[in-house]
């Protein structure tokens, strides 16, 4: 029994009322173009199914170039932040866990975190921060560069 009342399977109704025919090669407006014939435009330009058209100028696509600050330019702080403080820390310990070479005399430390603050303190850390500005552009700062305290 159906919920609909009428009974019965009807599975393929209006399966085949949507079938056409296909439009033979004079009838198709698009014949032309799927066969790579091409139309000529009015200054004698080839217009196609990939042709721009002659008004539009090209459209960029958001793709911002990224432009570096010279250091003598710099405007952001020359404070290390905790958030920077923070990473640097993580990465570098990071690095000093899969046996990157440690750029301080070892005192009996064995943690990597105490290596990596030890190499802050002293300013031996090897890496770069870059900062990005609002205007697409970015600094960059070595950590022996920036004010730890």
């Amino acid at each position: 029994m159906s919920d609909f009342g009428g009974g019965e399977d009807d599975y393929d109704a209006g399966m085949n009322d949507t079938f056409e025919e296909p439009l033979p090669e004079d009838e198709d407006p698009n014949y032309d173009l799927l066969n790579g014939e091409q139309q000529e435009g009015e200054e004698g330009q080839v217009a196609g199914a990939g042709a721009m058209d002659v008004d539009r100028e090209p459209v960029d696509l958001g793709v911002v170039e990224q432009q570096r600050q010279p250091n003598k330019e710099r405007i952001t702080t020359p404070y290390l932040t905790k958030y920077e403080r923070a990473r640097i820390l993580g990465t570098r310990a990071l690095q000093i866990s899969m046996n990157a070479p440690v750029l301080v005399p070892l005192d009996g430390e064995s943690d990597p975190l105490q290596i990596a603050i030890k190499e802050l303190a002293q300013r031996k850390i090897p890496l770069v921060i870059r900062r990005y500005l609002p205007d697409g552009s970015f600094e960059d700062w070595s950590v022996s560069e920036l004010i730890t305290e």
